[in-house]
């Protein structure tokens, strides 16, 4: 490709979703992430657009890391006829296939179950893409190890460094044609329960930071005293707490949490359920032998020590738990809840004032979660409206996203300052806070840029 190198923002500008981007150069055009837009409905029609990307427009993927507002459009774009390699770690190649399988999966469902409730404005809803395109997918990943130059088929050369968010999550620092470009991805926090820390950030001539957390500093609750104070409370009056965690990472650090509180007496040792097939797997997948070295020693085996730790796997055992038969902790995906067994959960546990809903993470707008969070006395699901009646708190202790200050300090610690950073993959809110802080803190450029927006990089 001809002409100056040049980087193009095609999701997660303007919305902490959707994460995609596109540097080009002159041997080619190399995609970092490529997301699934999700929350408001705005953002979540632009995955039907055809015009966001087309699969000749890029010679390799690169993905930071598993969760779905990354790597959740790759087979619509494989379905659309893109057979280019996948660049990854395995940990994100593992827990991907896991992920993407899950999804399409969703989509199908939710598809079957629009046509047959009537509440699709199309009479044959589809699904974005399939089971078989995750499997194609899946069949283009090249597995990449950390802090080693791998040469992309475009040209590029491509170094991932640890960025200590989830297993397998990476830093992508690209060296396009003279030019140094090194994208955060979710950046972790500088101490992680279950992995090993994130690395220091390289040097790059341009920075694209994540800013989900840029307008705010995490709480201090690494104690998780608000989940214990709301499974006693909750127990004490006979009802269950439904805990809605993303499978990837937070269902194995809400158990880990648990186990600590059971251990030391802070909560009664009830039945604890972990209601996901998707979460089951990436447990699995959390305690690979190969994977082990991504592990601080000896964290992963403490979830094993939970007295009364369950697992449902299939559809009746999830029914089953909609109304438990005893005070219980059913541990259940999605995160957000936006989709997943949760949801019939939510709808069977919210009108009853015993229960209690526990948020363990960030609430995209737009989102049944976030609703929750904002105080909903009412929230639709399946075509119809609930009534919110149960407790509804949140624990920020879970939080594994980099705060504004571990942010700013990623950036700061660099061997050199770099000469551009673009904040990305926040609220607007967040990403001008970040973006008016590191004005006043480093020597350079900082911008916020647009959707579809496209800058040159020398």
């Amino acid at each position: 490709m001809a002409g100056a190198p040049a980087l193009r923002f095609l999701g997660a500008a303007g919305t902490v979703t959707g994460s995609m981007f596109v540097v080009t150069g002159s041997g080619g055009a190399v995609m970092v992430d490529c997301g699934l837009f999700q929350g408001e409905r705005r953002w979540r029609r632009l995955n039907w657009s055809q015009s966001r990307v087309s699969p000749g427009d890029v010679d390799d993927v690169v993905l930071t890391h598993s969760h779905l507002d990354h790597c959740g459009y790759l087979p619509a774009l494989v379905r659309r006829g893109w057979a280019g390699p996948v660049w990854a770690t395995e940990g994100t190649r593992a827990l991907a296939e896991i992920v993407l399988l899950d999804s399409a999966h969703l989509q199908e469902e939710d598809a079957l179950h629009a046509q047959r409730e009537g509440y699709s404005k199309h009479s044959q809803p589809q699904p974005l893409y399939r089971g078989p395109d995750v499997q194609r997918t899946m069949a283009l990943c090249r597995p990449t190890a950390y802090g080693s130059p791998t040469r992309l088929a475009g040209g590029a050369l491509l170094t991932l460094h640890r960025a200590g968010h989830v297993l397998g999550s990476a830093s992508a620092h690209l060296e396009v044609d003279g030019h140094t470009v090194l994208f955060s991805g979710d950046l972790g926090r500088p101490h992680h329960p279950l992995l090993r820390a994130r690395e220091a950030a390289p040097a790059a001539d341009t920075v694209v930071v994540e800013s989900t957390y840029g307008d705010r500093s995490h709480p201090d609750a690494a104690d998780h005293e608000v989940l214990a104070d709301a499974v006693r409370r909750t127990v004490h009056r006979g009802g269950s707490v439904l805990v809605p965690a993303f499978a990837v990472d937070r269902t194995e650090l809400v158990l880990l949490a648990l186990a600590g509180l059971m251990s030391s007496g802070r909560v009664p040792p009830v039945p604890v359920f972990v209601d996901s097939p998707m979460a089951l797997a990436t447990l699995a997948t959390y305690g690979r032998a190969d994977l082990a070295d991504e592990l601080l020693p000896g964290a992963f085996d403490e979830i094993s020590s939970i007295p009364r730790l369950h697992t449902a796997r299939t559809p009746e055992e999830s029914a089953r738990l909609n109304r438990p038969a005893e005070p219980s902790i059913v541990i259940s995906a999605s995160g957000m809840a936006s989709g997943g067994r949760v949801v019939h959960h939510l709808r069977a546990m919210l009108p009853d004032r015993d229960n209690t809903v526990v948020l363990t993470g960030y609430q995209t707008l737009g989102t049944r979660g976030r609703s929750l969070q904002d105080g909903a006395r009412e929230v639709k699901m399946m075509g119809q409206y609930v009534p919110v009646r149960a407790e509804v708190v949140t624990d920020g202790g879970f939080s594994v996203h980099a705060d504004a200050d571990e942010l700013v300090s990623w950036l700061t610690g660099m061997p050199a300052p770099p000469r551009m950073v673009y904040v990305v993959h926040g609220d607007a809110d967040a990403s001008g806070a970040l973006a008016d802080r590191l004005r006043k803190t480093l020597d350079c450029a900082v911008v916020v840029p647009d959707m579809g927006e496209r800058v040159l990089l020398s």
